[in-house]
């Protein structure tokens, strides 16, 4: 009698394992023969748009994609490679240049945004073999290291400068009502520069750099 049922048993489990493998293989052949064939998206060329940057004096027409960041507008197709590609997300500072005399993340801008801008670069900022004088007060003061940061943080200073110049206050400055130059002390300079990180950790050499050359335009 045992025997008979686990024949049986063993029977009825054959046949629903065939059963399953067969409605599967109906059931892949029913989706494959009914399921729409993909269709071949065409490529089609990327829009292009012409600009044209006023980059260091010097007119320069592009051909570009409304995509195309103004940094690595300014690098791969102008060829001023001394702005640096650092984290490309607005943090770090070295992408830094100057459109209109002030300071923006060129990582975090499209190049058509600056169409007919005046836009200085590092290479911009000396005067034919005279440095400016703070690319001179940093090597006075070795306000750097590897280097990399170095231009971004020296268009940055160029503008904090301007800035404190102008009588523009920051987060630090003790009395935003008082009018005229802001002076650049060492707490000054910190935060104005925040925006510009040197991993090498030169900031002394910096601070040092930027009060030497305020101090000297005041």
């Amino acid at each position: 009698m045992r025997i008979r049922l686990k024949r049986r048993r063993f029977g009825q489990i054959m046949i629903s394992g065939t059963v399953v493998a067969v409605l599967g293989n109906l059931t892949t052949k029913t989706w494959a023969q009914t399921s729409p064939r993909r269709q071949s998206v065409p490529t089609q060329a990327p829009e292009v748009v012409d600009v044209t940057l006023r980059v260091n004096g010097t007119k320069r027409n592009l051909k570009i994609e409304p995509r195309v960041t103004l940094l690595d507008a300014l690098r791969d197709r102008i060829g001023l490679t001394g702005t640096k590609k650092g984290c490309d997300r607005g943090q770090c500072g070295a992408c830094t240049v100057l459109v209109n005399g002030q300071r923006i993340n060129s990582c975090l801008s499209l190049a058509i945004m600056y169409d007919d801008a005046e836009i200085t670069t590092v290479e911009g900022l000396a005067q034919g073999n005279q440095l400016h004088p703070i690319q001179s007060a940093f090597i006075k003061h070795d306000g750097f290291q590897c280097g990399y940061c170095t231009p971004g943080q020296v268009c940055s200073a160029v503008a904090a400068i301007a800035e404190a110049k102008a009588g523009t206050a920051s987060a630090v400055t003790a009395d935003v009502r008082k009018q005229g130059q802001v002076e650049l002390t060492a707490m000054e300079i910190s935060e104005r520069m925040s925006g510009n990180i040197c991993r090498c950790g030169a900031y002394p050499g910096i601070v040092a750099a930027v009060q030497e050359v305020s101090q000297a335009n005041s």
